[in-house]
């Protein structure tokens, strides 16, 4: 696969990222402007991704596409590729069910290849802050492209939806716990005894103060995370297990979208209060 043409979609930070660190390692990448924004278009470029213009050009130029976007639109993009003829390997590495992960795999069964992923951290810029995790018959050889750059590609054992459970897993707990702390320290707020809940943690649970304070600073993709949280209590659900936690941090993250476009992260206390309010609408976001 050394020689292989490659393709993002889309380059958003972290498929940027990732493209970045194919690109670093001499490999083409393509990615497609049709349909995008400016600064999609900006972060491509400075990736040293080169557009090809339409998604029927990109797929039929490359040999392996990554699938890198809001997880409510994998599903819709990955049918949209197989309706355009894609005869190569599929890469989905977005935040989604074991479910939906297995949905995506039917939509392009038409195609030479399946890998299923799951992205754990940061957009990758630094050796050992982020890994891929992937599973499927060319997991291994996906992940061998990316040897040197600093994202650690994984290979796991096991059937299409694997690596994206293990995704879910982590992110029920990274993500899902952010969004149970400031709720509770809403309530606190809310109780008057906010104070007193934060000098106790201060004593017993130092770190939870600045956990608890986290949700300020993920704003700007609050809109994202609340389709990763029903993702997340869709796999639950589909387990037999209780799906309700997860469900409630995806009410959390919708109220939190409100401040998408604000010029700069709330602080703290506006978030909070924001959380109490009965005035933002809890209808399902879409992009």
């Amino acid at each position: 696969m050394s020689s292989s043409t490659l393709a993002i979609l889309h380059p958003g930070a972290m498929g940027a990222a990732v493209g970045a660190c194919l690109r670093g390692l001499g490999h083409r990448v393509l990615w497609t402007s049709e349909g995008r924004s400016d600064a999609t278009r900006r972060r491509a470029d400075a990736a040293g991704l080169e557009d090809c213009g339409s998604l029927q050009t990109l797929v039929d130029s490359a040999d392996i596409i990554l699938s890198i976007c809001p997880p409510h639109g994998a599903l819709e993009l990955a049918q949209e590729v197989a309706a355009l003829g894609f005869k190569g390997i599929y890469v989905d590495a977005n935040a989604i069910s074991p479910d939906t992960a297995r949905e995506v795999a039917q939509a392009v069964a038409s195609a030479a290849g399946f890998v299923d992923g799951g992205i754990v951290g940061q957009p990758p810029r630094t050796a050992g802050s982020t890994r891929l995790y992937l599973c499927g018959n060319d997991a291994a050889s996906v992940a061998a492209l990316f040897e040197g750059s600093p994202l650690q590609a994984i290979a796991i054992d096991g059937p299409p939806g694997s690596a994206s459970a293990l995704k879910v897993c982590y992110a029920a707990w990274s993500k899902g716990a952010t969004a149970l702390l400031a709720n509770i320290r809403a309530l606190a707020r809310h109780e008057g005894v906010e104070q007193a809940l934060l000098v106790e943690w201060q004593l017993s649970s130092t770190p939870t103060v600045k956990r608890s304070a986290e949700v300020a600073a993920k704003a700007d993709k609050a809109w994202r995370w609340v389709a990763e949280m029903e993702e997340i209590a869709a796999s639950f659900a589909a387990a037999g297990l209780p799906p309700g936690f997860h469900e409630g941090a995806a009410e959390i993250y919708r109220r939190l979208d409100q401040f998408k476009d604000a010029p700069s992260a709330p602080d703290i206390d506006t978030v909070l209060d924001q959380l109490q309010s009965s005035t933002i609408s809890t209808t399902p976001i879409e992009r």
